[in-house]
């Protein structure tokens, strides 16, 4: 049976963010898009492909990787309804997606300077990828982070 999660992931090589970055955000108490077999954790509580993370109830201060795709607007208004995380997306910022999730809903956003490195679920880190980043904030403690991280870049207060 496959899940909406697995959908998702069907398509997507996953890459994880760096980290040294998500330690600079503070502590998550949830990560629902973590892979089945971490080479590192960035929350308390991971939910994989095998927990179905989109379909899961959402709980705490929650880092988001979602997967990318056509799904991705799935996670980010789950976010979004949640009010309380982090999410880190490629900043393509004319998207559908980027309009009724990001925009009129986030709090703070983080544009990365340059381009992130992410790592494999090998644990080895890849090299750089054909878009650049942006980190997305909801919640006012989120919008404080991102701005207090020191990860280079435009911090933007919506």
């Amino acid at each position: 049976m496959n899940t909406s999660f697995e959908r998702c992931e069907l398509t997507k090589v996953e890459w994880l963010t760096p980290p040294e970055l998500v330690k600079k955000l503070g502590d998550f108490d949830l990560d629902p898009c973590s892979p089945v077999n971490a080479p590192f954790l960035h929350a308390k509580t991971n939910y994989t492909i095998e927990n179905d993370g989109l379909t899961k109830e959402w709980f705490g201060r929650v880092y988001c990787n979602p997967p990318y795709g056509k799904h991705l607007n799935l996670w980010l208004e789950k976010l979004k309804n949640h009010g309380n995380g982090i999410a880190l997306i490629f900043a393509r910022t004319e998207t559908k997606c980027f309009f009724e999730n990001v925009w009129n809903s986030a709090d703070a956003l983080l544009f990365v300077k340059g381009r992130i490195r992410f790592y494999h679920v090998s644990g080895k880190q890849g090299g750089t990828p054909g878009a650049p980043s942006v980190f997305i904030a909801y919640g006012r403690e989120n919008a404080a982070a991102l701005k207090n991280s020191g990860i280079e870049g435009r911090y933007l207060e919506l």
